[in-house]
């Protein structure tokens, strides 16, 4: 992509957003007719994707721009009612391609099912037959799903796990079962094969099944980002790059040590995935269970990103997160936004999502801690939120622009002064 495309981005209309998109050639002339019809979902469609559907909830799809990932360069699709979400994944993004971009690591891509199974009279007998037999067993969750393995995946081992007696609960046996599922997230799949194994792990165990259902704890299906920011790109006002980098690694692991601030650490990460993963069409909130568990895989909740200074003084930040992801089935495959969000990014496969994604996140981090330990959170959002101010007192068209211009520059930004503002606009015509 050429930079001058982008020049200002942020400050041209819709339409020179496009022309922009379409010059760089990321959209395609049937890419601008969709978007200059901006579809509503149809009603039957609508109505067979949720139950006792009334109308459509719209959210704003923006585009972060200047991300590179493993040395290609992408325009990133977000969903978000956040106004700062995509002006500052866009800010960092911008500025780590100056010093090459994000890297990236997806491991084997894999689900887990889970078959839970208690009053297992010989839990020690049990799981040795469930070993003896671990190729009938995963022969049988294969049967249950053939189309899955012609395709080159399907279950290929399992695990056991013995969850002791408690005074809250009874002891349960549990089988886990991992499956490469190919493209799609995979939760049909899964449960299919851990529903079709059921009776024959009872036979096995001697025990009662109490449920067989996936697991969105995705540990077998994660992603890494890393990437490298010199010095130089770090100074910001008096602080020098070294401060900076110092104080955003201070910053690291403070969320690292207190819960609190991990929380509020990893929702900033995840204000940028979930963006990316709702504009995907996938289930962000699965994403999102999947990362806070993740989050406290140690027993602790901590921050799911690692920032460190490199032995050349570089920063160096890191963020790995399970990331079960599709890239067909589902609404994936049958809504039209999440179709033109495919063809936006330019993706090839559910590993490049995920890296995508996964890149976004750490961006996302970087612009949060960036602001935190410099200027402060509130000069960038509070500048972004004037807009929404200006349009809840009443602002339309080129006085949106006007308003929000004033209400940076007076003391106290809040719904009543930009009614004030706005009335005093219109007054002085």
């Amino acid at each position: 992509m050429a930079a001058a495309y982008f020049s200002k981005f942020y400050k041209k209309s819709k339409q020179e957003k496009v022309q922009a998109l379409l010059e760089a050639q990321i959209l395609t002339s049937e890419d601008e007719q969709f978007l200059k019809e901006t579809p509503l979902l149809s009603d039957g469609l609508a109505n067979s994707m949720v139950e006792n559907q009334l109308t459509q909830y719209a959210l704003p799809l923006g585009v972060a721009l200047n991300l590179i990932v493993d040395d290609k360069e992408y325009a990133v699709p977000m969903v978000t009612e956040e106004p700062s979400v995509v002006a500052a994944a866009s800010s960092a993004a911008k500025l780590i391609a100056q010093a090459g971009g994000f890297e990236t690591c997806i491991t084997k891509r894999r689900m887990i099912g889970q078959v839970a199974l208690k009053a297992v009279p010989d839990t020690t007998h049990a799981q040795k037959q469930l070993k003896l037999h671990k190729k009938d067993i995963l022969n049988k969750a294969n049967q249950a799903h053939p189309s899955i393995v012609k395709r080159g995946g399907g279950a290929d081992d399992i695990a056991i796990r013995l969850i002791e007696a408690t005074e809250e609960s009874p002891e349960f046996l549990v089988v886990h079962v991992y499956i490469d599922v190919q493209e799609a997230m995979g939760a049909n799949i899964v449960n299919t094969m851990m529903e079709a194994i059921a009776p024959y792990l009872e036979l096995l165990t001697e025990g009662k099944v109490l449920m067989s259902i996936l697991s969105n704890y995705a540990t077998e299906c994660l992603a890494t980002a890393t990437c490298r920011v010199p010095l130089n790109l770090l100074k910001r006002g008096d602080l020098s790059g070294e401060a900076v980098r110092d104080r955003l690694i201070e910053a690291a692991q403070f969320a690292y040590a207190d819960p609190y601030r991990a929380v509020t650490h990893n929702k900033g990460i995840m204000n940028g995935i979930d963006a990316v993963v709702l504009a995907s069409g996938n289930d962000w909130r699965a994403i999102e269970a999947s990362a806070h568990a993740y989050a406290a895989k140690s027993g602790q909740y901590r921050a799911l990103s690692t920032w460190k200074k490199a032995d050349n003084g570089d920063l160096l930040g890191s963020l790995t997160l399970p990331m079960p992801i599709g890239f067909v089935g589902g609404s994936i495959s049958i809504h039209p936004t999440a179709q033109f969000s495919q063809r936006l990014l330019g993706v090839k496969n559910a590993k490049e999502l995920e890296s995508v994604i996964v890149s976004i996140g750490l961006a996302q981090n970087f612009s949060a801690l960036k602001a935190l330990v410099t200027e402060g959170i509130q000069k960038g959002h509070m500048g972004l939120h004037a807009k929404s101010l200006a349009i809840s007192a009443g602002a339309t068209d080129h006085w949106i622009e006007a308003v929000a211009d004033e209400l940076k520059k007076a003391p106290h930004m809040n719904l009543e002064t930009a009614k004030a503002l706005l009335d005093k606009a219109k007054n002085n015509l």
